[in-house]
């Protein structure tokens, strides 16, 4: 996923990273002043993570999600979790993405934007390396800027598409690489950690001990068979890798089961919605269109515990066909909790820093992410037994 719809409307031409900050500044006004005293949350269940990070202006959600998801497996696994390299997955995908648009002759998804399978599909196949080793801020910055970058590798995979020679070298994907590399640093073929040398892939099995195979992504929709694979029809699944179909109600199960049982849940979303605050942490589904409401309504939107209406599979799959939900962003779900009425949400960890009420967290409803998830990822051990039955897994 990548920020570059707002107001469920495709930027054409803009580049991922500023796109990314459009979102995050689209959704300024979608905030109350007194919302924080307003909610009053319980934790449930808090599985714990690492630290809040900042993607910056890129549109890497998707590897800061999945990599925090990751962290969390290592303290699920009882090891010491390390903090990995969120670029490092991304600057892997920029290659093969660009090797895949080239065999597509440009016909498919560019820029920053992924799919939470991108990491686990990544780590198997290079592996992964501590954020200390590879941090990608390879020209002077403290945080990651990377419009220039997605602006130049367009180009030249647009120069490739149009073929002037007629016939392609093997030298334009060393070329590609090297634009990259110029902007994010070249990947390490070996580095010290703690006084021990490792490879990316080294690293991955030593240190981080996770299994690529156990990991299972899986969304909703109509148009499928349920308990079934079926192709992620969404911009940024560039690899056109598929998920398992599953009911509405299904999400949630998982999502319940797996934080019960001890399991994070990595999660792609639509945030480009009025009532998703990143300012007050809180998002849920209102029972009105916002332009329905009257001006008091929605001034209170955030002040406090709101109704939500039943979200139905008829309901969730016309809001894909008509683009108001989009395939915005992606988190990491850590937790479960109540307000004061009882009501359930989501403990969610985003990566635009700790600048909202909740120092980079957020509470989520259950009925928008049945309404409004793209896609999870999950260890396939925290799937409930039925379903994973249903889905063979």
């Amino acid at each position: 996923m990548k920020s570059v719809f707002v107001a469920s409307a495709f930027l054409v031409g803009v580049s991922s990273g500023f796109a990314q900050d459009i979102l995050v500044n689209s959704l300024k006004l979608n905030a109350s002043d007194k919302s924080k005293e307003n909610f009053k949350f319980t934790e449930v269940v808090n599985l714990g993570t690492t630290s809040v990070k900042s993607q910056g202006s890129s549109g890497t959600c998707w590897s800061y999600a999945s990599n925090s998801f990751l962290e969390s497996e290592m303290i699920r696994l009882g090891k010491q979790p390390v903090e990995l390299s969120q670029v490092f997955s991304a600057r892997n995908v920029y290659v093969d993405k660009g090797v895949n648009y080239v065999r597509m002759h440009g016909a498919i998804t560019l820029g920053d934007g992924g799919s939470l399978h991108d990491v686990i599909n990544m780590y198997k196949k290079y592996g992964t390396v501590p954020r200390e080793v590879y941090t990608g801020l390879n020209y002077g910055t403290d945080k990651n800027k990377f419009a220039e970058m997605s602006a130049l590798i367009e180009g030249v995979l647009a120069a490739v598409v149009k073929n002037p020679n007629g016939e392609l070298t093997p030298n334009w994907q060393k070329a590609y690489a090297a634009v990259i590399d110029s902007y994010l640093g070249k990947v390490p073929d070996n580095f010290t950690y703690k006084g021990k040398n490792y490879t990316p892939q080294s690293f991955a099995k030593e240190v981080v001990g996770i299994n690529p195979d156990e990991y299972i992504e899986m969304s909703s929709f109509t148009t499928a068979p349920y308990y079934q694979k079926t192709v992620l029809a969404v911009p940024d699944n560039w690899s056109l890798d598929q998920v398992y179909n599953i009911k509405v109600n299904d999400m949630t199960d998982v999502i319940d089961n797996a934080l019960k049982k001890g399991y994070t849940v990595a999660w792609a979303t639509d945030v480009s919605e009025k009532s998703f605050s990143w300012k007050n942490g809180v998002a849920y589904v209102p029972t009105k269109k916002f332009d329905d409401m009257t001006a008091e309504e929605k001034a209170d939107m955030f002040n406090g515990p709101k109704a939500e209406p039943e979200i139905t599979p008829e309901m969730r799959q016309a809001a894909f066909d008509n683009y108001t939900t989009t395939d915005d962003h992606g988190m990491h779900i850590i937790g479960l909790a109540k307000d004061q009425t009882g009501k359930e949400y989501y403990i969610v960890k985003n990566s635009w820093g700790e600048t909202n009420d909740y120092k980079g967290f957020l509470f989520v409803t259950k009925n928008f992410v049945k309404y409004k998830t793209t896609a999870l990822m999950v260890n396939k051990g925290g799937i409930p037994t039925e379903i994973a039955k249903k889905l063979g897994v």
